[in-house]
């Protein structure tokens, strides 16, 4: 039986890629931070719930010290939007940036701590959900102390995880783990849309199903360091190739991890 993690499972896309796994068998853990939805995610799947704000470094620590045996499929899902227009500049527990903090440091670090299980059960997946939105990323301002915008801030911290995911897929070269990323849908009805006010575009099942064939079609055994816009694969912004910049992130993330951890 397929063992997989989603984090952000308790709403939107996480919520219906839990039910769509559940229904193919799956043993499922789904993460979450509203305790009443993760409830009803977990009695609907069957699933290990494990409740933690991704915002603090120090639970996801603990989400991933929760998560006992062998894991085949992780899904880092869980993130923040834009925000609503104007929102003020907020930092997260440990004192980053909140976009920075939850939409890349928090999957990286589960990543890392997470690579033992998944390097045990390979063949293994590793699923990160991106965006289309992608602004190149600034390793001198990674805080955005100046010009803050939420929507700036958060597509920087998706090219950001874009760009982890092409240097994971090397990192894991010849271990049967692969990793990919991939933009699910535009403006899917997620609670992150409505709060941005942006309106919507694509529906939630189109989002569902380009996630669903990262995480199970058999066409994609040992496909690895992709990003994918929907189902098809794609190119990301030049700056996530960049091979000295990305060298540049890695150093700047393991000093942020490793500072707070």
């Amino acid at each position: 039986m397929t063992r997989t993690l989603i984090t952000g499972a308790s709403d939107g896309l996480g919520r219906a890629l839990a039910y769509a796994l559940a229904d193919r068998g799956h043993e499922l853990i789904v993460h979450g931070r509203d305790a009443t939805r993760l409830a009803e995610v977990a009695e609907r799947t069957g699933a290990q719930a494990i409740r933690a704000d991704l915002s603090s470094l120090a639970e996801v620590r603990r989400l991933a010290a929760a998560v006992d045996g062998e894991l085949d499929v992780l899904v880092n899902n869980a993130g923040i939007g834009f925000g609503p227009p104007g929102e003020a500049r907020q930092l997260s527990a440990d004192g980053y940036e909140l976009r920075l903090a939850v939409n890349y440091l928090a999957p990286y670090l589960l990543t890392q701590l997470l690579l033992p299980r998944l390097k045990r059960s390979a063949p293994a997946r590793i699923v990160n959900v991106a965006s289309i939105g992608q602004r190149p990323f600034d390793v001198d301002d990674p805080m955005m102390l100046r010009g803050y915008d939420g929507t700036e801030a958060y597509r920087r911290a998706k090219l950001a995880l874009i760009a982890h995911t092409f240097d994971l897929a090397e990192e894991l070269s010849g271990t049967g783990v692969t990793a990919n990323c991939l933009h699910p849908a535009t403006l899917m009805p997620t609670t992150m849309v409505r709060q941005a006010g942006t309106g919507e575009i694509d529906s939630l099942e189109r989002g569902l199903a380009a996630t669903l064939r990262l995480v199970v079609d058999p066409e994609l055994e040992g496909v690895t360091g992709r990003y994918f816009d929907r189902e098809r694969e794609a190119r990301a912004l030049d700056q996530a190739y960049d091979v000295d910049f990305r060298k540049r992130l890695r150093e700047l993330t393991e000093s942020l991890v490793g500072a707070r951890a």
